[in-house]
């Protein structure tokens, strides 16, 4: 198993335990333009894929993962697994005019 798998293994067994929403990602999953359900993530997080890792970000190593919600459209997902739980920083919905490649990549 290579580091991102581990990560994304460590992810799902926190995902397992608990899974707790920071405000901005309830705010950011909110708007009417998304609506994206706790389902969704959850979708996500156990089907999904990391697309970009942040092993050095300031709220612990957290990673960028892609998943299909409802009808299958694309969500992305922030999230950082702790102790005891996995946390979701935000979720949105990916605009086709800032990603390549299935919403994998980032144009540049």
């Amino acid at each position: 198993m290579d580091g991102r798998e581990e990560f994304l293994s460590l992810i799902r067994k926190r995902a397992a335990q608990r899974i707790l929403f920071s405000a901005h990602a309830i705010r950011q999953m909110s708007r009417p333009d998304r609506m994206i359900s706790t389902t969704e993530v959850r979708m996500v997080l156990d089907q999904g894929e990391i697309i970009e890792d942040y092993p050095g970000d300031a709220r612990g190593h957290s990673c960028l993962m892609l998943g299909k919600g409802t009808s299958s459209r694309p969500v992305h997902v922030i999230c950082s697994p702790k102790d005891e739980y996995l946390a979701i920083i935000t979720a949105y919905l990916p605009a086709d005019d800032e990603w390549i490649d299935n919403f994998r990549v980032r144009k540049k």
